[in-house]
């Protein structure tokens, strides 16, 4: 059963005000994928904090008007899932890589930074590392150097004792 007007328009007005927000969407075609696949992949969305909805196309085209993304309507055709995020890379990552692993979910087309989108565009994104990756390492690269001073004197002492049990022997 279709929605009425006023249903129709508290969607757009949802997905509008998650597009607002938004720092990237991707589109893909999702025909032939089973429920506990499309299931599966809703829980890996809401985890990466990714908006994720089947919607109609016409729904969609009225949301991101005047966006940054309203260039992305004209690639709004057939039977399309909608990853909304605002973490620049989680919208793409969570598709790109779900499809890896399911040939039913085609990535089509996506949008970043107002910027349009082909499937080696959303691939190149896909594989950024996330915000938490790129902390990590940050981290990890700040802390070698204190790491290799402190083996550093930890091996000059044990130099230094060396000696002094030789002499105790």
């Amino acid at each position: 059963m279709g929605l009425n007007l006023d249903e129709k328009k508290a969607v757009v007005a949802e997905v509008s005000a998650k597009v607002a927000g938004a720092q990237t969407i991707v589109v893909a075609e999702y025909t032939g994928l089973q429920v506990a696949h499309l299931t599966r992949l809703r829980a890996q969305a809401r985890a990466a904090g990714v908006y994720l909805r089947v919607l109609k196309n016409t729904l969609v085209r009225r949301a991101v008007q005047g966006s940054p993304f309203a260039e992305l309507s004209g690639q709004l055709t057939g039977p399309l899932i909608y990853s909304v995020s605002e973490d620049p890379v989680a919208a793409a990552k969570v598709l790109y890589d779900f499809a890896k692993t399911n040939d039913k979910l085609v990535v089509k087309a996506g949008s970043y930074a107002g910027e349009l989108l082909d499937v080696a565009g959303v691939q190149r994104l896909a594989a950024i590392p996330s915000r938490e990756e790129l902390l990590a390492q940050l981290l990890g690269m700040m802390q070698a150097p204190v790491t290799g001073f402190a083996c550093a004197l930890a091996a000059l002492a044990k130099q230094r004792e060396e000696p002094e049990a030789e002499a105790v022997a």
